[in-house]
């Protein structure tokens, strides 16, 4: 683990005593990735000429094409532009889920050019500035985009780097100064340890990404070495009850900053919240879910300590709208409801079918899922099996295999096996359209991170048209 670290390090040092952030072109392998396009936005509001591969056209490439980003489809050295070519001049960016035998990757590592991953130069971008960072296993993307939020509607002078779609902004970016750095810290591949924040916090712990990690106790010390991380004077917040000392938080405990009074009104949260100081009183937050609450509750507390007016943190958190595909209502009648959401571990889909439980109490509910990655199914899939079991209706699509090859045994089959629900299907995704209509559910979730997000304008065009 110390040796991980040292080579981090040393590759910062490299690249900031070399080059600075002085390139001219910046290409990006996997500039399709939700964390990758928005380092390529960045670069390219900044005057970069920037360029990338992936291996799919996505929503996410057609906004960067339509930004005047250059976009290719297959891994060809010979159609990377000829600008991206000159060594001096162009620095590289991949993700750590492109294969090693990647073709362009291997080209620019075996000819001289800067090859760094996302979270290297992520760490590079947000050194010299006032970083707020937030990480966990469950909320980071939902915590950073409020966050964001709440410090831009405050005229914090931020880049924020954000892991989804800001309903706000229609963006993945805030960019509103270069004076402080608001970022999603991925434990994925311990990358949030480039990071050098003023302000982290911790959301979670729970065990997962064990490809990488092995068990859950190597990822909880690697939590602990990320909370290392923090700059001379820096402030750690913590939810309360993990193993770390630092501002806790939390709902209807005893937290430092805590959530209490909670009412529902009209579909909006109003509560009061208990700071070290003082009481903020009434404030609003639409989206559902005692997990959300417990989001927005550590972004305002960062937005406190960093010494944001609470006045304005109230009327800034009452106007946030969400992220894409994090409990995003599709369609919302009397008659129906349809909510897509990103949930792709056993905790984060307890969290959402607490939520809609909490909303719609006495509606009958349909959940289709596909699960993400086969390790994670085999690592989870006892606990996938309770957490879907309590939906009333259950339609299962296969696994989605990311950058994984399949494991035996481990199937969408398997898993239907151990859900104890008597209204459970596995289906294609060809089959969805049918299967919903067949059912007199008045709730639809689409949950997954796989390509079922891919499935949500077609569900959405066939029930809008229905309802």
């Amino acid at each position: 683990m110390v040796e991980k670290r040292t080579n981090i390090s040393t590759a910062k040092k490299a690249l900031a005593s070399e080059k600075g952030l002085e390139w001219d072109n910046v290409y990006f392998i996997g500039i399709g990735g939700i964390g990758m396009s928005a380092i390529a936005r960045y670069f390219h509001a900044n005057q970069k000429q920037v360029a990338g591969y992936d291996r799919t056209p996505t929503e996410i490439t057609n906004t960067l094409v339509d930004l005047g980003i250059q976009i290719h489809f297959e891994d060809a050295v010979a159609q990377i532009p000829s600008a991206f070519l000159n060594a001096e001049k162009t620095l590289v960016v991949y993700t750590p889920a492109v294969p090693k035998d990647h073709a362009e990757l291997n080209y620019f590592k075996n000819n001289d050019f800067n090859v760094v991953k996302r979270s290297q130069i992520l760490g590079l971008i947000t050194e010299h500035t006032f970083c707020l960072a937030v990480a966990g296993t469950h909320g980071k993307t939902t915590t950073t985009s409020i966050l964001g939020h709440l410090l831009n509607s405050c005229q914090v002078p931020l880049t924020a780097f954000l892991g989804g779609i800001s309903e706000n902004y229609n963006s993945n970016l805030i960019l509103n100064g270069t004076e402080v750095s608001v970022v999603e810290a991925d434990e994925f591949d311990r990358s949030f340890l480039t990071l050098s924040p003023d302000m982290a916090c911790i959301t979670s712990m729970d065990a997962d990404h064990l490809d990488i990690y092995g068990n859950a106790e190597e990822l909880m010390k690697t939590f602990k070495q990320f909370s290392e991380c923090l700059k001379p004077n820096g402030k750690l917040f913590i939810k309360n009850g993990l193993p770390l000392q630092g501002i806790t938080y939390g709902v209807e405990d005893d937290s430092d900053y805590t959530v209490q009074n909670i009412k529902i009104q009209n579909g909006t949260y109003v509560f009061d919240v208990k700071t070290p100081k003082t009481v903020i009183e009434n404030l609003e937050f639409n989206l559902p879910g005692r997990h959300n609450l417990s989001n927005a509750l550590i972004a305002l507390a960062m937005a406190v300590e960093y010494g944001c007016s609470t006045q304005q943190l109230a009327k800034a958190l009452a106007s946030y709208k969400g992220v894409k595909r994090r409990f995003s209502y599709q369609i919302k009648t009397d008659e129906f409801v349809y909510i897509d959401d990103y949930a792709h571990h056993p905790s984060e889909i307890n969290a959402v079918h607490h939520a809609v439980r909490e909303m719609y109490p006495d509606k009958k509910v349909m959940a289709i899922f596909q699960p993400h990655l086969f390790s994670r199914t085999r690592d989870f899939i006892d606990g996938f099996a309770e957490s879907l079991s309590q939906f009333d209706e259950l339609l299962l699509l296969d696994i989605y295999p990311a950058r994984e090859l399949p494991i035996g045994g481990v199937t969408s089959s398997w898993l239907l096996d151990k859900i104890e629900n008597n209204n459970k299907k596995l289906v294609s995704k060809e089959a969805l359209l049918n299967e919903i209509h067949k059912s007199d559910a008045q709730i639809v979730l689409t949950i997954g991170a796989g390509d079922i997000g891919e499935q949500v304008k077609r569900i959405k065009k066939e029930f809008s048209v229905a309802n």
